[in-house]
């Protein structure tokens, strides 16, 4: 069974930075791709980035040049270091799993439980 566990979330002026932490468990982590999405009231999930099991990296626009995924395969674990936040930040983080290829099908199967990021203005 799946579990992707999220840390590191929370309250941050803009201009700060957090860094989230997902581990995973009841997968062999480092044959799948790994990624972070979020969801801001009233608007779909979308994708932040992800991660290939080799390092390819894919980044949503809106998260270019601050925020940067990496991953740690001997811990089961994906980082998403977020800097500059910005109020329009503001989701919930969610862990995702999935086949090699989701870093760019987004083909994801496997979702945490979500952490809460809140950039006040």
């Amino acid at each position: 069974q799946v579990q992707l566990v999220e840390s590191g979330g929370g309250l941050v002026q803009a201009g700060g930075s957090l860094r989230l932490s997902c581990t995973a468990s009841g997968i062999t982590f480092i044959i799948y791709s790994m990624g972070w999405h979020r969801q801001a009231p009233g608007k779909q999930r979308e994708l932040v980035a992800a991660m290939s099991p080799g390092g390819y990296t894919n980044y949503a626009d809106s998260g270019k040049g601050r925020f940067t995924i990496s991953r740690d395969n001997a811990k089961n674990t994906v980082y998403l270091q977020m800097n500059s936040l910005k109020p329009e930040d503001t989701a919930v983080y969610y862990c995702s799993a999935g086949p090699s290829t989701a870093w760019r099908t987004l083909n994801f199967g496997s979702w945490g439980q979500g952490t809460q990021v809140t950039v006040s203005s």
